[in-house]
């Protein structure tokens, strides 16, 4: 087969249009763009009531004491669908007024700080929604929601938004052991959407 100049010219073309290509835009989709921790001045200490809100939508959790907003953390979640728990399994994080109950090291997920989950809250929301048959009579309500780390050296998670706990709040390894310093058993923690 014999090509014409005008062919072998557009040929080229066309070669250098997808290699400008390839190393344009491709590499965009790949970029892995890192969340941050940010506080509001870095030698305060906390002081007084110390108490935690976890926004789901916004993919954060946020500390305060009396003073006002101390620090926010990026966390992920379980489930896709930012909506409320409602059974036992289905990976979503439940919304409402919790506290840390208990604290320890974890051999997967570095530490876990766990909450009061379910609450008498958290089982009226539960029983209201099998009474209008929102949910199976019966389903169950599961337990064990905690704030915990990630595998080791798998802080990406967080900074990609991958949703991957089975309900529970995760963030970073290091901003939980600040996290872990900083807030005592019985520390408040709303979560909402």
């Amino acid at each position: 087969m014999v090509f014409t100049q005008n062919q072998v010219i557009m040929k080229r073309r066309l070669v250098i249009a997808t290699l400008l290509l390839s190393v344009v835009i491709l590499p965009s989709f790949f970029v892995n763009k890192t969340r941050f921790t940010q506080k509001s001045r870095q030698n305060r200490t906390l002081e007084g009531d110390v108490y935690i809100v976890i926004n789901k939508t916004a993919y954060e959790l946020q500390v305060y004491d009396k003073e006002g907003w101390y620090a926010t953390y990026p966390v992920v979640f379980g489930n896709k669908d930012q909506g409320d728990k409602m059974v036992e399994g289905d990976r979503k994080t439940p919304e409402g007024s919790f506290r840390i109950i208990s604290k320890r090291p974890h051999e997967k997920w570095h530490k876990m700080l766990m909450l009061d989950y379910p609450t008498k809250e958290s089982w009226d929301k539960f029983n209201q929604r099998k009474a209008t048959g929102t949910i199976p009579k019966g389903a169950k309500i599961g337990g064990g929601i905690a704030i915990h780390g990630t595998w080791p050296h798998d802080d990406i998670v967080v900074d990609d938004f991958t949703n991957w706990t089975n309900g529970c709040i995760a963030l970073k390894n290091e901003d939980l052991d600040e996290l872990d310093a900083l807030l005592p058993i019985g520390t408040r923690v709303t979560i909402k959407k």
